[in-house]
């Protein structure tokens, strides 16, 4: 019993003397980080989605509260995120019969992230995410479930790239 003792206060011990960095869930953050700051995304496609922004920015605020232990903060995080969506486009994916079967919804973004802690890991990234849907369906009637779903998928590249450690 005695050395049960022993051996459980002994590796107690080790653990709070060491440094230990924080990588759950495949998240790279550094244990001194507390916040991170994240801005609204600016909007500078030609063409414009007006809620774009607002989903963009809201599911990666998101993504950050339920995956890290950061605090989301609007300025002077100790990590700190910011980006402006470049390009939301809509194109013919296939055509069939000399017209569009399938058409294209692109949304460009360029992101830059900075660790104060850790600038190698500080970046520069932009990243671009599609979906196709019909060509009998306008725009407007599929607009915002595919908004929704590409900003999805960015903001999962938004996070691998910037905390993720896979």
């Amino acid at each position: 019993m005695k050395n049960l003792v022993c051996t459980v206060l002994s590796l107690t011990m080790l653990l709070f003397a060491c440094s230990i960095k924080y990588s759950a869930v495949g998240v790279d953050i550094p244990v001194e980080a507390k916040t991170i700051a994240i801005k609204p995304f600016a909007n500078n496609a030609a063409l414009v989605n007006l809620k774009l922004s607002n989903e963009l920015t809201t599911q990666l605020i998101d993504k950050f509260n339920n995956t890290t232990r950061l605090s989301v903060v609007d300025s002077r995080g100790d990590l700190s995120l910011e980006g402006e969506i470049v390009s939301y486009n809509v194109t013919s994916a296939a055509v069939g019969n000399d017209m569009a079967t399938m058409n294209r919804l692109t949304i460009g973004i360029r992101i830059e992230y900075e660790n104060k802690y850790d600038e190698e890991k500080s970046c520069s990234k932009t990243f671009s995410r599609y979906v196709d849907f019909d060509a009998s369906l306008s725009l407007s009637q599929v607009e915002d479930r595919l908004v929704s779903e590409i900003c999805e998928a960015l903001v999962d590249d938004i996070f691998s790239a910037t905390v993720g450690n896979w």
